[in-house]
């Protein structure tokens, strides 16, 4: 069972938010940007998930956080499908806990940073019932050739990353956005801000713009 940190929000909670961190990261990593003033003050209950502690090649087999092991730097490099799947399964555990709690399916986001944001896509698009919408920061959809997607083709995604990305190659982040679009995904946002591989203040404002007007209406836990 993978470690959990809930923080809800002082009035009654209109959606959930399930952040998953970067390679090498923590919860901490997501609790610091749903902290920031604009997200912090919607009405959402935010969930933070610790990765697995795994050995990653490229990190010369150093055991840290990570969803799935990485061997190399290519995309290709990227595709521990067993490390995959064994993390998808510990997210769902996490979203049946939040059905559990009360939320609805279509009131729950799958959030994530880099690797982290390569498994909510995963996940979410393998998730036969609705979502309220994915958030993937500086990321990709992880074996995208062996990808069926289940998900329904209304669900909103905001995929963002930056232009001068050196770890997560801007073009990715691009190809990702290209293959939702052709599995006719038509509610998505996309944006691209003069950074490296990290969040910057007009992402965050952008978020909380997009989670304010698609977890709106939604009636809480």
């Amino acid at each position: 069972m993978l470690s959990t940190y809930v923080k809800d929000p002082q009035i009654p909670a209109r959606g959930c938010v399930i952040w998953m961190h970067g390679l090498g990261a923590d919860a901490s990593d997501m609790a610091g940007l749903a902290e920031h003033p604009l997200i912090a003050a919607l009405p959402v209950r935010h969930v933070f998930i610790d990765a697995p502690v795994r050995p990653v090649t490229l990190n010369a087999g150093m055991s840290m956080r990570a969803w799935y092991d990485i061997m190399g730097m290519e995309l290709t490099d990227r595709e521990d499908k067993k490390g995959i799947l064994e993390s998808e399964q510990g997210i769902l555990a996490v979203i049946d806990a939040q059905i559990a709690a009360g939320f609805r399916h279509e009131q729950i986001v799958l959030a994530g940073f880099s690797q982290g944001g390569a498994m909510a896509l995963y996940t979410a698009l393998h998730r036969e019932k609705k979502l309220g919408g994915v958030i993937a920061l500086s990321s990709y959809l992880p074996m995208a050739s062996q990808c069926l997607a289940a998900l329904s083709l209304d669900t909103p995604f905001f995929l963002a990353g930056g232009e001068y990305d050196p770890i997560v190659r801007p073009d990715w982040t691009r190809q990702s956005q290209q293959w939702l679009s052709a599995k006719g995904y038509k509610n998505i946002t996309w944006r691209q801000y003069p950074m490296e591989h990290n969040i910057c203040v007009q992402e965050i404002s952008d978020i909380a713009a997009w989670l304010s007007t698609h977890l709106t209406g939604a009636q809480g836990a």
